[in-house]
């Protein structure tokens, strides 16, 4: 991951110079440190909150300042670093609202993420194993060992997931314009993930 630099009047980037005005900014964070507290963030916020000393309300949200505290007890940074993080997060993996924060998606703990009504794409994507097929042609997509099902906006996206199962990962296409017309609900997570509970087999198809 790249160093978190500030500009004082666009926020933060993790680019040589700020996107927008080109100013080289003030140094937040390095990469390695920045890596390090991202997976405790998703870790935390995601799967084990009372192994962090976290406490999620029933909507995954927590104290921005709890988080704060934990991450600076553990690593040694401070407000502005966990906020630079947080801010240039390139999936989109956390949500901020005024002086709480919470995973946007990804959950293995039980949550209500409550439904967003953002407009969701007619066709969304899931990179999979081969192996996984017969199931998934039988059963649909299973949220498996987290909440959710994850769909991805893109093929690229979901490409780059499924290779973390396989090397030659499959592309399943999904009609999300027909699962929402029958009363399927999907919710658009972070920048680019979609979540649902259940995809039916009849709205997948293998991508050629």
């Amino acid at each position: 991951m790249s160093d978190i630099t500030a500009c004082d009047d666009h926020g933060y980037f993790d680019a040589e110079t700020c996107p927008t005005c080109g100013a080289t900014g003030t140094h937040v964070l390095d990469g390695s440190t920045r890596r390090q507290v991202s997976k405790f963030l998703s870790g935390a916020l995601r799967h084990f909150p009372d192994d962090a000393g976290l406490a999620l309300d029933e909507a995954g949200w927590t104290a921005l300042d709890s988080v704060v505290d934990r991450a600076s007890e553990k690593y040694g940074i401070d407000r502005e670093a966990v906020i630079g993080i947080i801010q240039t997060d390139p999936k989109g993996r956390f949500e901020v609202d005024d002086d709480r924060v919470r995973a946007a998606y990804g959950h293995s703990i039980t949550v209500d993420l409550d439904a967003g009504g953002t407009p969701v794409p007619e066709t969304l994507y899931h990179g999979t194993s081969p192996d996984a097929l017969a199931s998934i042609r039988e059963s649909g997509l299973k949220p498996m060992n987290r909440q959710y099902v994850h769909l991805s906006e893109s093929v690229g996206d979901a490409r780059d997931v499924g290779s973390r199962h396989a090397a030659e990962p499959v592309i399943l296409q999904i009609d999300a314009a027909t699962m929402g017309d029958d009363g399927h609900t999907i919710t658009k997570r972070g920048k680019s993930v979609y979540t649902t509970d259940h995809v039916p087999p009849r709205y997948l198809s293998e991508r050629d």
